[in-house]
């Protein structure tokens, strides 16, 4: 039962649930991500590559994969965590022409300073007709600093996904209208977090935690109501298909 619950409790950080509801900061947001990937991920097979994979945290939504692979950013500490699986240097990707069947790219693309080249990329390693899982931020505060470029609208990013070799299969708006508000005024609150959370002792920092509860549940039920609201969102979610270079 321990490890169940030590395991949950690390889940928290991305995956939906009570944990994730009581404790994380971001969980609407990540809450709405895992949902549309969850729903799309399942179809990509063959050989997949996560593009900027980090800690691999949706790992476990790609079961039906051949193999799924990480690339990340050569840098000391991504090799320390030995998580990916190839690194590079941030300009081409290490691959053939044609390398994967499908290819996802989560919370990546508003960090890139040269986003037509690394579009370019997505669309050279994916065989003619492969799926790329692709979601980026529309509003969100700078961070990751100085490796923060930029923020994407639906209108944007289609058409530089076109541009690239694309073509738009789903494009959803992700956490709209009040939900996105109320996610917003948890990060900024979490700011406040993270210093108190240093100056405690023992267990106070853990507590903490579950200050995040309340607004987490205030979010999870203005989701609930309708709206006809879709100007105001946080994320962008994109299905895409590489286009046959004839099409």
């Amino acid at each position: 039962m321990i490890p169940r619950i030590k395991q949950a409790w690390k889940s928290r950080h991305f995956e939906p649930g009570l944990a994730s509801l009581a404790a994380n900061p971001y969980h609407l947001a990540r809450t709405r991500l895992h949902k549309s990937l969850s729903i799309h991920a399942p179809s990509l097979r063959g050989r997949v590559l996560d593009v900027g994979c980090g800690s691999k945290p949706y790992a476990k939504l790609f079961s039906n994969a051949t193999s799924y692979e990480g690339l990340d950013i050569d840098q000391p500490r991504n090799r320390e965590r030995a998580i990916a699986d190839h690194f590079y240097a941030g300009g081409d990707f290490p691959f053939p022409d044609e390398s994967f069947d499908n290819v996802v790219c989560s919370q990546v693309l508003e960090h890139v300073f040269d986003p037509d080249r690394f579009c370019a990329e997505l669309a050279r390693i994916l065989i003619p007709g492969g799926k790329l899982l692709l979601t980026v931020p529309f509003i969100w505060d700078e961070h990751e600093q100085p490796w923060d470029s930029r923020r994407y609208t639906s209108f944007g990013l289609r058409d530089l996904m076109e541009k690239s070799g694309f073509k738009v299969l789903v494009q959803e708006k992700l956490l709209i209208g009040y939900p996105a508000i109320v996610q917003l005024i948890q990060a900024r609150l979490q700011k406040g977090r993270l210093g108190m959370l240093q100056q405690l002792p023992g267990k106070f920092p853990r507590l903490l935690e579950f200050s995040n509860a309340p607004l987490n549940l205030l979010g999870e039920l203005i989701q609930a109501l309708p709206t006809s609201d879709s100007d105001l969102y946080l994320d962008n979610f994109l299905l895409l298909e590489r286009k046959h270079s004839n099409a």
